[in-house]
């Protein structure tokens, strides 16, 4: 099962505050554990929303709509993430509970989200030999 750790946004982040060096460290250990542990599948900041694109299909079958950002909804906002793959929610949670407070001054937020395996979005055979093929020549196998 794989699961994502989104971590929300803060007005620092937002600002382009970098973390402290006490806190790049704590990340470092952490993602290392992971690493250790064989969990590990990515772990990335992003850079803030002032430099983002949105991009919304407001009517079906109609033109996408393209706006710069920053965006307005902080808490709306993701400022990073950590991919894992663990045998069961129960480990996922233990897992995003050691994670260090990401902004490193008690404003932090993770969100803890399943990701799909692509054969729960379709039964369809053809669909997911294409699929597995496309993620084998990313060296992927999920």
């Amino acid at each position: 099962m794989r699961f994502m750790l989104v971590v929300k946004a803060s007005k620092d982040s937002e600002a382009g505050v970098l973390p402290s060096p006490e806190l790049v460290a704590a990340m470092t250990k952490y993602n290392e554990e992971l690493a250790k542990a064989g969990v590990l599948i990515a772990a990335d900041g992003l850079h803030p929303s002032s430099g983002a694109i949105r991009i919304s299909y407001p009517e079906p079958g109609g033109k996408p709509q393209v706006v710069d950002g920053p965006f307005a909804e902080t808490k709306e906002i993701i400022a990073g993430y950590t991919l894992i793959e663990v045998k069961s929610r129960e480990e996922a949670v233990e897992w995003a509970l050691r994670m260090p407070d990401p902004h490193g001054f008690g404003e932090g937020e993770i969100e803890l989200r399943q990701v799909f395996d692509f054969a729960d979005i379709t039964p369809d055979a053809e669909l997911q030999a294409r699929e597995a093929a496309v993620r084998a020549r990313l060296g992927r196998g999920n």
